[in-house]
């Protein structure tokens, strides 16, 4: 009796068995493979289903893998602005920004009518070993044409970039000759830097440029520090300004330099992640120097990390303008085919509570891409007033009042001063042709700027050259029209955007942030703020609005 009750319940158990062995696995799959997706196909998939019976049955002959490549970033934007779906072929794109270093011919460029143009060529880089030189034309790689209305940025570095040792022969058209010169050229590892200049604002104090969070930020950092430390710096301005952020790491690492033992730097919290705190760990050399940030609505994520640190902590004082907003923490996935997913798991907080993130609304992101352009028509560029907090209150360690919804929002405000500023100036910035004029100046006159060994220098030469006036009449062959009373208007800030664009040309992305700095009012505001011994703790204080026009 009883083996015939047991046989009788023997095929309940069996699938009871089988239900239970699919749901552990299912667990296991989901919590304990790392970073790496596993996507099975399933009869009650309904998106593996309607794939099938496209495949199957559409009238057509269908690219099923085509379709699944455009629908993966359709279904992520449905969730908010920052989950996103990488493909297999933009992965090295995507990566090499934050990675230390990539494997490369070494050579900054542009492209200019249809043609590679070698805007700059990294000392001791593979290129210049091979004997390439600034100003050189790529017009062939490994004997295949490199010119014409197909020739990309994304294409170019798909055919320069790639695995190290390996050799890629280019044919170089120099100067105005009309024979192409090959040069075989063996890739090799190319450093990415992060912090792109570093120097002595005046005699007590340091500045550092962090163009975004990477691998290697921190020990970057760290060496800039010691440079500074030689010059003998007494306060140090770190500027966030265009900086779209990176790892998280890296900017706790850096926060915790600057903050005694026991402080919050950000905290992580999502459905799925439980609260995470960072706090610094009483290691770091420099917390008690003066200290300034500068940010502007350019600077997102891990800059808005470091920027509310400081702030929340009271540690220095933030300069600028409001920050982007981008409080939404990524988590990278991969494929078996080389692609990746970056999924929303969770938010940043600052030390006060406050979340970094600006409103979105999922599915639709226009207005969310398009807030930036509503900030500068609503004014917030220009005056503080303008700032619209969507969030609550907060305070800071020493009870400063903060406001959270959307960015950090500077201690001391500084707007654009838009007082020379007319529509000549803005077609001539916006259309890239002060860009195209001093590239091309640059191109035609490197042997004789190549005579001046600093930017002061060079600045000093070009103030002689008239350039505002040789732009003009570029301009106007290439269909601005020439407006003169503007253009004397604007006379100044053209000119030194052009002198600029030589600068950078010629020599550095260090030389040219000197330069623009020179007359940037943050940078004054910052001087003043050292002078008058306000960067520690923060002390708010309202700045007096840019004149607009």
């Amino acid at each position: 009796m009883n083996e015939k009750k047991n046989n009788r319940f023997m095929p309940f158990l069996m699938a009871v068995s089988v239900v239970v062995g699919i749901l552990i696995g299912t667990f296991y799959a989901n919590h304990f493979s790392g970073n790496r997706l596993s996507i099975i196909n399933s009869g009650s998939n309904k998106l593996n289903n309607l794939l099938r019976l496209v495949d199957d049955q559409y009238v057509d002959t269908v690219n099923v893998n085509d379709l699944v490549e455009k629908a993966m970033p359709q279904i992520l934007s449905e969730l908010d602005p920052h989950s996103v779906y990488i493909g297999a072929k933009d992965m090295q794109i995507a990566n090499d920004d934050l990675k230390g270093s990539f494997s490369g011919v070494g050579i900054e460029f542009t492209i200019r009518h249809d043609t590679l143009h070698v805007q700059n060529v990294i000392k001791n880089g593979p290129s210049e070993r091979a004997g390439l030189i600034a100003g050189d034309k790529i017009v062939m790689v490994d004997d295949q044409p490199f010119t014409g209305k197909t020739l990309t940025n994304e294409e170019a570095m798909h055919r320069l970039k790639g695995p190290k040792d390996t050799k890629v022969k280019l044919g170089i058209i120099r100067n105005k000759e009309k024979t192409i010169r090959n040069f075989v050229v063996t890739r090799g590892d190319i450093p990415t830097r992060s912090v792109t200049a570093t120097y002595m604002l005046d005699n007590k104090t340091g500045y550092i440029r962090i163009r975004n969070f990477g691998e290697n930020t921190y020990p970057e950092l760290l060496i800039a520090l010691a440079k500074l430390s030689q010059e003998g710096f007494e306060n140090l301005a770190i500027d966030l300004r265009g900086n779209t952020g990176g790892y998280l790491e890296s900017a706790v690492q850096i926060a915790n330099e600057f903050l005694p033992k026991g402080q919050l730097i950000v905290y992580t919290q999502g459905r799925k992640q439980s609260r995470q705190d960072y706090r610094s760990d009483g290691r770091g050399s420099y917390q008690q120097i003066p200290l300034v940030i500068l940010i502007d609505e350019g600077s997102a994520s891990a800059s808005e990390i470091l920027a509310g640190a400081i702030q929340d902590n009271d540690r220095g004082t933030i300069i600028g303008r409001r920050s982007f907003g981008k409080g939404l923490v990524q988590k990278p996935m991969a494929f078996n085919d080389g692609s990746m997913i970056r999924l929303t798991i969770a938010r940043y907080y600052t030390p006060s509570g406050r979340c970094i993130q600006k409103p979105y609304v999922s599915g639709d992101n226009k207005d969310y891409e398009e807030d930036l352009m509503a900030r500068y028509q609503h004014g917030e560029f220009f005056s503080q007033d303008s700032i619209k907090h969507t969030g609550p209150a907060y305070k800071t360690r020493i009870g400063r009042e903060v406001f959270g919804g959307g960015g950090i929002t500077p201690d001391i405000f500084v707007g654009e001063d838009t007082t020379d500023v007319t529509s000549y100036y803005k077609q001539a910035s916006m259309s890239g042709l002060i860009l195209q004029f001093a590239f091309d100046y640059t191109d035609n006159n490197r042997q004789k700027l190549s005579e001046y060994h600093s930017w002061k220098e060079l600045e000093k030469y070009l103030t002689k050259q008239n350039m505002v006036e040789k732009f003009a009449s570029y301009a106007e062959k290439n269909g601005l029209k020439r407006r003169n009373l503007m253009i004397q208007r604007s006379h100044l800030l053209l000119e030194r955007y052009i002198n600029s664009r030589v600068i950078y040309n010629m020599m550095s992305e260090e030389a040219w942030v000197e330069y623009i700095n020179t007359d940037d009012p943050a940078i004054k505001e910052t001087e003043k703020v050292f002078k008058d011994q306000k960067a520690f703790p923060a002390a708010p204080r309202k700045q007096e609005n840019k004149k607009a026009a």
